[in-house]
């Protein structure tokens, strides 16, 4: 076993990194002492690990990186490919280069390590931030700094800056750097830094840390151990003691220091800290009285910051009540013709148990976003809502809640009541979906909303089992189906959850005290009759062998070859069991020979039907053995396992018994394992509805979005197997079919399985009829028995397209709204519902019920993981809408149906994801959050964290729109048609049959915008039709927050500030006015769809500019089109992607010389003429975004003035930065010639080092390429500090 040794100290985050690194590799975790290593192993520094016997130099690796690497690489956490670990060798090389030094520097004179320097302190604390703001950035798309989850990467950067967090970095300092925090928080709080460093408390604010906090006495270690050195050095000098002595006086005089100046500060301290609390809390309401359905007032002043609650508050029900989310809004009848066209899609029908989870709330926000555009676009809108009646589900909630409430089961009831006890709970609960729907704003047609068990739908539902029953499409038949002995039903394969096991493993079985093993393989041996030989079989499920019926090999396999036409014996009955030679068997797995038993296994099953074996069911509906000798009859199938195993034991048959991995069919709605049982039941005929199904997407008729999905549907399509509909349920859709009895002795009496014998009928009296006249006898003669059964619901489903609209009625709705246009879904559920519809509605209707599928990724949580109640990591929407404490996510799995460990479990995975609880984000952030992840993949993995960017996001948008406004001015009257410029000025355009005279009076950064608004609308519009809510996100993203807010607003200040000078200034203002405005119109309109809510607070205060006539909310106003916003110019945006280019040279110039507040004047030499003149034209824009004092373009040949520090900004402009009188030069540098010392001291070291003989061969690849790294990155830093000292020196 490896040993490591490690520092005792609390605070030597270079021991706690390799740590932390051991806990993620339990299997070869090293033996932890807190000691320095023996003298033996040459170890040069603690963090050591001993791999071998101490003595063998060879075997011991020091430092923090080295014993953190090889720890990592150990737990598989170094990165999963070469890619990864090199990426992670950079963060480590950031973490020791970066921000080790500059995280000592701010902690070590907090814990009296050094002496204290004001100014030094700083320095080093805008150095850290600086770099803690790099991290910020990385992290602001990311869970984790390298892949999907944490890596070593994390490990050490986390631990670089842990003594920050805990001891220097107060909550304004970490506001300032919130993905760092976040991403901090995580990983403290993952059980293995847990296990390391307890629970951490951060740091609420700056002063000396005190011996509880840190055991200071042994503070001095901190700063031995990070400089690489062992603290097992000499006795400290009598000079050595004194000095230490005067160090922790200072420290001391430093506290009182600190005490006194806490003291001083009163009561305008006391109010400068309440401000930030209230903003802290973000939360306005809205307090106004508005009746249901009532405008919400849009007149008052708009509250200083962003709050969901006030925003989301009244606007739903008012658009309800307008009747916006109906086709019927704005035009006389949907049957009259539209130009513009019809968009129509149904709703997924939610099962009407369900409560919303993401999943949920990703198919919404997609569908209602698509709805909104549409109906933006003038076209005849209809999303129709819906609700499924989920026999199973529906029926074990209410049998629960009888047995709970009344002790009563539902046979006690009776059928009739125990329906009349289903709609009860419906009529009571089952609405609850909907108003969740409505919370996330989608905009559904609710008038239209349909039930699966609604009279109008369980008539079609009739209709289409009657129609299809007399096609002879479905038909009866007995068959294996998978079976739920707790439920008493048949089920579907979507029902069936697929448990994976490793090998043996307990699992509790609902009807079962005891766990039931699973996981192993049973060896045992059937003897041949008429021999003293046996053939060895194996199986997982050895109490199915009471069932046999013959053993099966190969037909090549030469080891049986001797036995064709010889049979085995059955231990436990007279049974002769034939010995069946079949190519299905694979004669190198195991002894080559497999026991078939045909009535419990899919595959046994049809080497029953190919061999013509007998099918012996020896299990009944209740899971009890039946048709086996005793002992065995009556047992429960699990306790006959146990029997079984040792009746073969007494017998001397059994062989062994080994761990063997397999998968385990799990009822999904009882847990209970999944049986195959031979049942008769209904099922249809797909083969031609399949292959159908097939053709019209080969043919193009149907598109499937994204297209790799079409290999998966032509694999189903082409190998369709017919599809059970039958399930033994009372909640549900009836069957339609009787079962005939003849009273006549010259009609045969017939079974159950005999098709002939039923007939399906709307009635009883018109099922008569068909069976009178089958039969040729009188009416009178014949006698019916209703199937007790019920459909299976994907069998209502699969017609929900149409039979929301009436059919099989020829309505309205149906002739306008049918076929639909679009189809939109998870793509695990393309077999299960899209299929079915596809082929139901062909051979029904014979049209596709839809033009278009799209396909959207199944959620999953920020590691990948699928979202799992026992995970922790089911996420209610409406917790991420309104924010949830941890306290409260633990309180829903208190309250949940896990078992007490799998609670536990899930907390432990709530408190590592959501240490803080979810902060409140709001309905708008959300569904942005969800679109914008939504690639056309398979995944997504959705990092709840990350969506609260997009509520600061709305901020952002909030304070853009309120200072706007405030410029625009209460007078504002923006003009009726938005302006147009192009090239040629003075020009007349014609634009929807109006001619538009173009202004020409745009100044540059006004054409700019307004060519990069347009090309938001392109990019928008393109995203809509392609179905790419990624790239309609980032467009409008960008443009409202890089362009507008960050760029347009900022360069046109000046010309407010000075719009009151005389008259030119006041018409530049007014037509800046007028392009932001429409920034502000078309802006809101290109958002709304994705954000309905914050838009249309925001669009009700803009004024309008055709009040009179133009439409009351957002959501029914025109989604800008690019006929109308054409105005995108790869000119303008070319020359401002350059001006840009400039300014950012200047800040970053500024950022290195430290000019925060000061104003320089700026050089700009450039190559040519034509530069010269560009940057003249944007030189009010380059002053303003830069902060200088005035921009001075200069052509190649014109001297630039002396004391400049200069930048190449690209290979047309070079900016220099007058800094002469502005900055200290000689105390700049006197700082720049001690880092050009320092850092040639380090490079000297790293030569050095890398020159040694056995350098090549002893130093990992990986070490030598940081190396090589760390060299690169010092001598560019040496040459611009080379370079910065020349310029000062010109200066002095």
């Amino acid at each position: 076993m490896a040993t490591l040794y490690v520092s005792p100290h609390p605070d030597d985050f270079r021991s706690l990194l390799a740590l932390i690194a051991a806990e993620f590799c339990p299997s070869s975790r090293p033996r932890i002492i807190s000691e320095d290593p023996p003298a033996s192993l040459n170890a040069r520094s603690r963090p050591a690990l001993a791999l071998t016997a101490a003595g063998d130099g060879d075997s011991v690796l020091s430092g923090a990186s080295a014993v953190a690497w090889y720890l990592a690489f150990q737990g598989k956490r170094a990165g999963v490919d070469s890619k990864q670990q090199s990426q992670v060798w950079q963060w480590l090389s950031f973490a020791d280069n970066e921000l080790t030094p500059v995280s000592c520097a701010v902690v070590f004179p907090l814990m009296g390590v050094m002496g204290v320097d004001k100014k030094l302190q700083q320095s080093s604390r805008a150095e850290l931030m600086r770099v803690l703001k790099v991290l910020d950035q990385a992290l602001a798309p990311r869970t984790y700094l390298v892949g999907e989850s944490l890596t070593l990467a994390d490990m050490a950067v986390a631990t670089a800056i842990l003594l920050p967090f805990k001891y220097a970095l107060e909550p304004s300092d970490r506001k300032a750097v919130t993905n760092v925090t976040r991403w901090f928080t995580t990983c403290i709080n993952q059980p293995q830094f847990l296990k390391v460093l307890g629970e951490i408390a951060l740091c609420e604010k700056v002063g000396p840390v005190t011996a509880t906090q840190n055991a200071a006495g042994k503070a001095e270690n901190v700063a031995v151990e990070s400089n690489n050195s062992s603290t097992n050095g000499p006795p400290k000098t009598e000079a050595q003691l004194k000095k230490e002595a005067k160090k922790r006086e200072k420290l001391e005089k430093f506290q009182q220091k600190k005490e006194m100046e806490a003291k001083k500060k009163t009561q305008p301290a006391a109010e400068k800290k309440a401000k930030p609390e209230k903003k802290e809390l973000g939360v306005i309401t809205y307090d106004i009285p508005t009746n249901p359905g009532d405008k919400k007032d849009a007149i008052s002043a708009l509250p200083d910051s962003y709050s969901p609650q006030y925003v989301e508050a009244a606007w739903y029900p008012w658009w309800e009540k307008q009747g916006f989310f109906k086709p019927e809004f704005g035009r006389k009848s949907i049957s009259e013709p539209n130009p513009r066209g019809i968009f129509m899609m149904c709703i997924p029908p939610p099962n009407v148990t369900g409560s919303l989870h993401l999943g949920h709330a990703l198919t919404n926000a997609i569908q209602d976003c698509l709805t909104r555009w549409h109906r933006m676009r003038g076209e005849t809108t209809l999303w129709n809502p819906g609700c499924d009646h989920a026999g199973i589900a529906t029926q074990v909630v209410v049998e629960k809640k009888l047995m709970r409430e009344k002790g009563l089961s539902r046979h006690d009831l009776g059928r009739e009541n125990f329906i009349q006890e289903v709609w009860k709970w419906k009529n009571e609960k089952g609405d609850r979906i909907y108003h969740q729907l409505k919370k996330l704003g989608s905009s559904l047609d609710w008038d239209r909303a349909c039930f699966t068990m609604d009279q109008k739908l369980s008539y079609a539902v009739q209709e289409a089992f009657i129609r299809m029953h007399d096609e002879g499409v479905i038909y009866r038949s007995k068959r294996l189906v998978n079976w739920s002995c707790t439920l008493n039903s048949a089920i579907s394969d979507i029902e069936v959850d697929k448990k994976e096991l490793g090998g043996r493993t307990l699992l509790p079985v609902p009807g079962y005290r005891e766990k039931v093993e699973f996981g192993v393989l049973v060896s045992f041996a059937y003897k041949v009759d008429g021999s003293d030989e046996e053939v060895i079989v194996a199986t997982t499920r050895i109490e199915t062998m009471l069932g046999d019926t013959a053993v099966a090999v190969h037909p090549a396999d030469p080891r049986y070859q001797h036995l064709k036409g010889k049979a085995v014996l059955h231990p436990f009955c007279e049974r002769k069991m034939p010995i069946v030679f079949d190519d299905f068997v694979d004669m190198n797995f195991g002894t080559g020979a497999v026991k078939i038993t045909p009535a419990h296994d899919h595959n046994d099953y049809e080497v029953g039907e190919r061999h013509n074996l007998a099918f012996i069911n020896i299990l009944d509906e209740n899971g009890l053995l039946i048709n086996v000798p005793p002992p065995f009859l009556g047992m429960k199938r699990f306790e006959a396992r146990t029997a079984v195993l040792q009746a073969l034991k007494d017998r001397g048959q059994f062989k062994e018994i080994k761990d063997n991995p397999m998968v385990v069919p799990v009822c999904s709605r009882s847990k209970d394992i999944v049986e195959p049982l031979l049942k008769p039941q209904w099922y249809v005929n797909c083969r031609e509805m399949g292959k159908q199904a097939a053709d019209v997407v080969r043919e193009g008729k149907l598109k499937i979005i994204p297209d790799h999905h079409l290999k998966t549907w032509f694999n189903w399509m082409d190998n369709i197997r017919d599809w059970c509909i039958s399930r033994q349920l009372w909640w549900g859709h009836r069957i339609p079919a009787y079962f005939v009895t003849v009273n006549d002795p010259a009609v045969k009496p017939g079974e159950d399985m005999d098709g002939h014998y039923w007939v399906s009928g709307r009635s009883e009296e018109e099922a008569k009829e068909k069976a009178a006249k089958r039969f040729n006898v009188s009416v009178d003669k014949i006698s019916l028995r209703q199937d007790e059964d019920v459909l299976d619901t994907w069998f209502s489903s699969g017609i929900f397209p149409f039979s929301i609209f009436g059919w099989p009625n020829e309505t309205q709705d149906l002739n306008v709204f049918y076929p639909g246009t679009l189809l939109e879904t998870g793509h695990d559920i393309l077999f299960f519902w899209v299929a079915r519809m596809v082929m139901m509605g062909l051979k029904l209707t014979g049209k596709l019920p839809f033009k278009e599928v799209y396909l959207h990724a199944v959620v999953r949580d920020a590691h990948g993981r699928k979202m799992s109640k026992s995970l922790g990591n089911v996420i209610d929407p409406l917790d991420v809408i309104t924010g949830i404490s941890l306290e409260g996510l633990h309180a829903q799995l208190t309250d949940s149906n896990l078992d007490p460990v799998e609670v536990e479990k899930a907390k432990q995975g709530q408190k590592s994801d959501y240490p803080n609880g979810i902060p409140e984000c709001g309905t708008d952030a959300l569904r942005f959050a969800l679109c914008a992840y939504t690639s056309q993949g398979r995944d997504i993995n959705l990092d709840v964290n990350r969506i609260l960017g997009y509520r600061h996001f709305c901020n952002k948008l909030w304070n853009a729109v309120k200072f706007a406004m405030k410029t625009l001015g209460d007078n504002f009257v923006p003009s009726e048609k938005a302006q147009i410029f192009g090239v040629v000025y003075l020009h007349f355009y014609m634009l929807n049959g109006a001619s538009v005279q173009l202004s020409g009076e745009e100044s540059v950064a006004d054409r700019w915008i307004l060519s990069r608004l347009s090309a938001a609308v392109a990019l928008s519009d393109d995203g809509f039709k392609a179905y790419d809510f990624p790239a309609i996100t980032t467009a409008v993203y960008n443009f409202w927050l890089y362009e507008l807010c960050d760029v347009y607003l900022e360069s046109v200040k000046p010309v407010f500030i000075k719009a009151d000078e005389d008259s030119a200034t006041q018409r530049q203002a007014e037509v800046c006015r007028q392009t932001l405005y429409t920034c502000l119109d078309v802006g809101l309109r290109l958002l709304s769809p994705l954000m309905p809510f914050v838009t249309e607070e925001l669009y009700q205060r803009l004024p309008r500019r055709k009040p009179q006539t133009d439409p009351p909310s957002i959501c029914v106003t025109s989604y800008p089109d690019t006929t109308e916003f054409c105005w995108n110019s790869e000119e303008v945006d070319r020359d401002m992607e350059f001006i840009m280019t400039v300014v950012k040279t200047i800040r970053s110039l500024r950022a290195d010389y430290n000019l925060t507040k000061t104003r320089a004047d700026c050089y700009l030499q450039c190559i040519d003429a034509a530069t010269v003149s560009l940057l003249q034209k944007y030189s009010l824009q380059i002053q303003t975004l830069s902060y200088s004092q005035a921009v001075i373009p200069l052509t190649a040949d014109q001297p630039v003035p002396e004391g400049c520090a200069v930048a190449i900004a690209s290979d047309r402009c070079t900016v220099n930065l007058m800094l002469k009188g502005l900055i200290d030069v000689e105390k700049e540098v006197t700082k720049l010639m001690t880092k050009k010392g320092d850092l040639e001291k380090q490079m000297e070291k790293l030569r050095e080092k890398m020159a040694k003989n056995d350098y090549k061969e002893k130093v990992p690849a990986k070490v030598q390429e940081q190396d090589a790294e760390k060299l690169r990155q010092s001598q560019t830093e040496l040459q611009k500090v080379t370079e910065a000292i020349e310029n000062f020196k010109k200066m002095m």
